[in-house]
């Protein structure tokens, strides 16, 4: 008797089952049970002895070594390596108690080296489990007899994907060759519901993606069919044009969505250059694509990761080429940010980098004359002016970017134009003439506005900011940092972020509100430390730190100023940023409201923390385990008791209570 027929026999049965695929029948609940959650990030990046040891997959892994090595315990010593078996065995709980097996002769370092041959390694299980739990294979050869044919050849196309993939992706990549295109939406159907692929959701829509240990199947099984080739290069096609698509729309309303999209794929990115550097047949393509990803190495924080390929690339395509000449003033670009990175952490003077430097730019001006764009030259003379800004020399510095600017204008590259723009304002404000930098970046504004462009637009109201703090239009400023930094905050740009908060500091000290500026010195001495570095990027500006600081130390005293910086260093990022966006006239009022009691229960409290992450009502609910229209309905009370009538309103108000706890000492 089937399960339909018996739910239909019996209305108040209810049955509970767990399956690698759904039933597929109309009454079916679907719950998705998600492997166990890995200590620190994908990267590799390390955790505390206490965050690893509390992990859920690190103690299942601990309690199936000591049944083996009774012994066995977690510590400072091998907390990294036992941390990176559970990371590469994807949290799955068999792989953990099979992989731990392995301990009895085994350290948890070598175990984590052997790794790359999971399927090798990991053989032997319990003899009195069921055959597919006894070895990793099995497992996932059993979940492959689950599959149809072409949900097995799939499997196979989709495993070249290293950090995920959507629909189009797997359109454009697996399509073919025996699969219609029409047919990958049911295929990828086909393995979502046999938990091959585990679907996740984003902002910008559905992606998918395989566990490592199930994309090391696939890709055996894509080699033993001898389409790997075939694959890798289609792969590679797809992100190089999505790179070319980026670059040439970085400019615009598309450019936002386009460069959000390029940090999801970034595993996909270096895997497509790491198949081009490959072959010296594919370099050249690899070089173009390096240098169409010239703003993602930026707004991503990978610098240093952009260079190197672009460095290797032009150490080995040395011809009088386009491409050499555009990689060469993307390099020249990244390594000046690079410098600007290591001046603004107080390392000496880099006389040696800028004649490097120079020679680049030289080299791309004077190549891109000849075979390139006639807006070559205007970003050649833009990266020189960032140089010369770098090393303090403001007049020629100055002199570079006005003829960027004419360059750029005459070549109609607004992007260019308003790079060079940002930076000239900035440099007008350094040199003490903050109208001439309101009336550039005013222009810049314009400019922006009439594209639909809203990143550069973002840092030239950060440098319109600027330019009214100097003139000593504080409120103006601050309502021009606070709108800036409302968009830095919403794609995540650390950078535009931590500048932004910067200035809000300036802006305080400057009003006399000295608790306030120390607080936001406290934050955004966070941000730059997660980020390596001071004012990265911009640290030609750093003087205006320095001067705040000594300013607002003098006023409050060294005690006092370094334990009001304490606690804004100690705020959660969330309500770091509450705190920088906030209005508050003077402390006496802040301690007031922080005084007066909340209206809310605790649950609209824990509701209005989850609506200060930035969490829908979906995930709100979800969160909680309660049902959406209840998790609205307590918004909606939550706005009323506040007398609020947005969600930014509620996440600025997190923000202040939980800086007023810190202050407080809760």
């Amino acid at each position: 008797m089937t399960t339909e027929t018996l739910l239909r026999s019996a209305p108040d049965l209810r049955i509970l089952t767990t399956s690698r695929q759904a039933l597929g029948i109309a009454s079916e609940h679907l719950l998705v049970v998600p492997p166990l959650p890995a200590p620190g990030g994908a990267d590799g990046s390390s955790s505390s002895l206490r965050s690893v040891t509390q992990n859920e997959a690190v103690q299942l892994f601990t309690e199936r070594t000591r049944a083996v090595v009774p012994d066995f315990a977690v510590t400072e010593a091998n907390r990294d390596a036992v941390a990176g078996i559970c990371r590469r065995l994807d949290g799955v709980p068999l792989a953990i108690e099979l992989a731990a097996m392995r301990m009895r002769v085994l350290s948890a370092r070598q175990l984590l080296q052997r790794l790359d041959d999971r399927f090798q390694l990991i053989t032997r299980g319990s003899p009195t489990a069921p055959a597919r739990h006894r070895t990793l294979r099995a497992l996932i050869d059993w979940s492959h007899d689950l599959c149809t044919e072409r949900e097995r050849l799939m499997w196979a196309r989709v495993s070249v994907f290293r950090g995920g993939l959507d629909l189009e992706a797997a359109e454009a990549v697996c399509a073919g060759d025996g699969i219609a295109r029409e047919e990958i939406i049911d295929l990828v159907t086909g393995l979502v519901d046999k938990s091959v692929l585990v679907r996740e959701e984003h902002p910008a829509g559905v992606r998918y993606h395989l566990l490592e240990t199930t994309r090391q199947y696939g890709l055996d099984r894509l080699g033993e069919a001898g389409e790997e080739p075939v694959l890798r290069r289609r792969h590679r096609d797809h992100y190089r044009r999505l790179a070319a698509d980026a670059h040439a729309r970085s400019f615009g309303p598309a450019q936002v969505p386009r460069l959000m999209r390029l940090r999801r794929e970034h595993a996909d990115l270096r895997a497509a250059l790491e198949y081009c550097f490959a072959d010296r047949a594919e370099v050249a393509t690899g070089l173009g694509m390096a240098a169409d990803l010239g703003d993602h190495w930026i707004i991503s924080r990978r610098l240093a990761e952009g260079g190197r390929w672009l460095d290797r690339g032009l150490a080995i395509e040395t011809g009088p080429t386009e491409v050499r000449a555009r990689a060469l003033l993307a390099a020249g670009r990244l390594a000046v940010l690079l410098a600007d990175t290591g001046r603004s952490e107080g390392g000496a003077d880099p006389g040696g980098p800028p004649g490097r430097i120079m020679e680049m730019l030289e080299e791309g001006r004077s190549l891109g004359e000849r075979v390139g764009p006639p807006s070559m030259p205007g970003h050649a003379d833009l990266c020189t002016g960032i140089l010369a800004t770098l090393r303090g020399d403001l007049e020629s510095a100055v002199a570079s970017y006005a003829k960027a600017a004419d360059r750029l204008r005459t070549a109609g590259d607004p992007a260019g134009l308003a790079m060079t723009l940002i930076r000239l304002s900035l440099t007008h404000s350094l040199a003490d003439d903050p109208r001439q930098a309101g009336a550039i970046a005013g222009e810049c504004l314009e400019l922006c506005d009439a594209h639909g462009e809203r990143w550069y637009r973002a840092y030239a109201m950060l440098a319109l900011g600027i330019a009214a703090w100097r003139e000593g239009d504080t409120q103006r400023a601050a309502a021009l940092a606070k709108e800036s930094l409302r968009f830095t905050r919403s794609v995540d740009d650390m950078i535009g972020i931590g500048i932004n908060i910067e200035l809000l500091a300036w802006i305080a000290a400057a009003d006399g509100r000295h608790q306030r500026a120390a607080r936001l010195l406290g934050v955004v001495q966070t941000v730059w430390g997660a980020m390596g570095a001071t004012l990265s990027g911009f640290g030609h500006l750093m003087g205006f730190h320095d001067r705040c600081e000594s300013i607002t130390r003098q006023a409050l005293g060294d005690p006092a100023f370094r334990d009001t910086v304490r606690r804004g260093a100690a705020l959660a990022h969330d309500a770091a940023l509450g705190y920088a966006l906030q209005d508050r006239v003077s402390t006496e009022e802040t301690q007031e409201k922080v005084a007066a009691p909340s209206p809310l229960t605790r649950r609209e409290t824990e509701i209005a923390r989850l609506v200060a992450k930035g969490l829908s009502n979906k995930e709100i609910a979800t969160t909680l385990t309660i049902a959406q229209r209840t998790a609205e309905g307590h918004i909606e009370h939550i706005l009323g008791k506040l007398g609020f009538n947005s969600r930014t309103q509620i996440a600025v108000w997190v923000g202040e209570q939980e800086a007023g706890a810190q202050e407080s000492g809760a």
